[in-house]
């Protein structure tokens, strides 16, 4: 199980990578994060809390111009963090 801060830094990293090449690879590394939170039993609010947390992060330091296609990448990275749960949750 990861700790909080190892799925802060692990989340933060991978959003980065995503933020910088929004690519299927880089979505891929979202969702098996998500898959790795869901198995280490980390609440669906708890990674909701760290999506938002490394949002605002990366908020601060983010031009009011590129504010929209920034959370609209932040949508779409969370949905596919998401998805494992809700799978799990389908089943």
């Amino acid at each position: 199980m990861t700790s909080g801060e190892g799925l802060l830094r692990d989340y933060r990293a991978a959003f980065l990578r995503y933020l910088s090449r929004q690519e299927e690879s880089a979505l891929t590394a979202g969702y098996q994060l998500g898959r790795g939170a869901l198995a280490g039993q980390r609440s669906l609010l708890e990674v909701v809390q760290v999506h938002h947390d490394v949002l605002v992060e990366v908020l601060r330091d983010t031009p009011a111009d590129e504010v929209a296609q920034v959370a609209q990448a932040a949508s779409a990275f969370l949905l596919e963090v998401l998805s494992s749960y809700d799978m799990a949750r389908r089943r």
